[in-house]
């Protein structure tokens, strides 16, 4: 059943036979195929712009959707705040990653985590981000 909403070509169609193919899977001993369907239609919907709505089918495969909103520096590790302050004093990751003795991929890894905790898109947001929040050291962290 799930392979018709594959190949259908309108979106209306495509989310009923969706919808019927779950609620079908959903009393059939069968709960692979209701496994596989979930996320399948979660996808669809996410394509769609549907974000919510593919919550609830990403949610009924067992995985957690992440809470967006604007983070703070304090949730920030002493080394994402270390690295997400170098950076926003327009330092390279190259510049960066010399300084800390690690690698450039490292400082790259640390950077999207910071970008993703405090909501940023820009290392000019970034450093308006972190311009007020204290300041901590790798070293402090045990």
């Amino acid at each position: 059943m799930p392979a018709r909403a594959l190949l259908a070509d309108d979106a209306d169609a495509r989310q009923l036979l969706y919808q019927r193919a779950i609620g079908y899977l959903k009393h059939c001993r069968t709960v692979t195929q209701l496994a596989r369907t979930n996320p399948i239609y979660g996808g669809w919907l996410r394509r769609q712009r549907r974000r919510s709505d593919a919550r609830d089918q990403l949610r009924a495969t067992g995985g957690h959707a992440r809470k967006r909103g604007t983070g703070t520096a304090a949730a920030l590790t002493p080394w994402e705040s270390q690295i997400g302050r170098l950076a926003s004093e327009s330092l390279a990751n190259r510049d960066i990653a010399a300084q800390l003795f690690i690698s450039p991929s490292t400082v790259d890894y640390y950077l999207r985590k910071v970008f993703r905790k405090l909501n940023v898109t820009s290392r000019t947001r970034l450093a308006r981000s972190l311009r007020s929040a204290p300041a901590s050291s790798p070293e402090s962290r045990s």
